[in-house]
């Protein structure tokens, strides 16, 4: 059995496989311009986050129905927990499905279908994330709140992504402000191809408890001693970072320099259907790339658990932390 781990940043429609997008495709009577699943992956060849957009929202086409979301969220939850994931907390971007017709009971009641059985079916707990399009306008967001209040009882918190370049955090201050008076767990993409600015205004204007990715963090000494004092999670994405030319070569990845750093990075899959490689993946890529010793790897999925939003359930923390810690390294990640 791998390593136990969470997973905490994964965009659960960055999870449609090829395979399951022709299905889903011939399922709903839609039009894929790809002849085959071989073409569909030659197209996962990016330059850079636009270019890997354009193919994720062209994709969303085939998802339709309460089914549709399910048996995306439940192909998902079977190659986590076959990584060692004991739990898993997953975007979705409800304003791409909204634009399509697509209603929000549809995409949450189908996204629950499979997060509602996921303990016992596949051994991972599980929380929602609704997350806004920061290239989409402010009011879109509020909207997309608004229409998401019958269903807070199934969404942990919010998020924010999409393209970052122009789009500043500061753009959502008052839908954070409205998500945080609802209860609401907040985190915000900063700092992935946006300046480290974006992620101190992510932190100082949305409120924010987690970055996700902030790799260029490192630009700005003071903000990553801040970040080190603050414990504030980073939910880096090493082989997301590679596809999308973030970093050349996982070789050059600056995992090494924000762990050496103090800061509380943990590893996850981003949009694994399009990046090559799960979260398990992800540790395996790391490991042999970066020389990363069997220690920094247990610090890695150790930081997985505490950075969590499980404050509702410290017995499950508490027990993913031991088995962690008892882990016999030699059995792999």
């Amino acid at each position: 059995m791998p390593l136990p781990k969470a997973e905490l940043h994964l965009h659960i429609e960055g999870t449609l496989e090829p395979e399951l997008a022709f299905e889903l495709a011939a399922r709903n009577h839609v039009s894929l311009p790809y002849a085959d699943t071989e073409a569909l992956r030659e197209a996962y060849r990016f330059t850079d986050l636009q270019s890997f957009l354009n193919l994720y929202y062209e994709l969303m086409a085939v998802l339709r129905t309460e089914r549709d979301f399910a048996d995306l969220a439940d192909a998902y939850l079977a190659r986590a927990a076959a990584q060692g994931v004991r739990h898993a907390e997953i975007f979705f971007d409800p304003q791409a499905h909204l634009a399509r017709g697509i209603s929000m009971d549809t995409v949450v009641d189908g996204l629950w279908r499979a997060l509602g059985t996921a303990r016992e079916r596949h051994g991972v707990s599980t929380r929602l994330i609704l997350c806004f399009l920061r290239d989409e306008s402010a009011e879109s967001a509020l909207a997309t709140l608004d229409a998401a209040r019958p269903h807070l009882d199934r969404i942990t918190g919010v998020g924010l992504d999409s393209a970052e370049v122009g789009h500043p955090p500061a753009k959502f201050r008052e839908v954070f402000e409205a998500a945080a008076a609802l209860g609401l767990r907040r985190v915000a993409h900063a700092g992935e191809e946006g300046p480290p600015e974006y992620i101190t205004e992510a932190l100082d204007v949305l409120g924010v408890e987690r970055i996700d990715h902030g790799l260029r963090c490192l630009e700005d000494p003071a903000l990553v001693a801040r970040l080190a004092r603050e414990r504030t999670p980073l939910t880096l994405c090493p082989l997301s970072n590679v596809r999308l030319r973030t970093v050349d070569t996982l070789a050059d990845h600056p995992l090494p320099a924000l762990l050496d750093a103090g800061l509380m990075c943990t590893l996850n899959s981003d949009d694994p259907a399009y990046f090559g490689g799960y979260v398990g993946d992800n540790f395996d890529a790391v490991r042999e790339a970066l020389g990363l010793d069997g220690e920094r790897l247990r610090e890695l999925a150790r930081n997985s658990f505490l950075a969590s939003f499980l404050d509702d359930d410290e017995e499950l923390r508490a027990r993913c932390l031991a088995e962690v810690a008892a882990y016999d390294l030699g059995r792999g990640v």
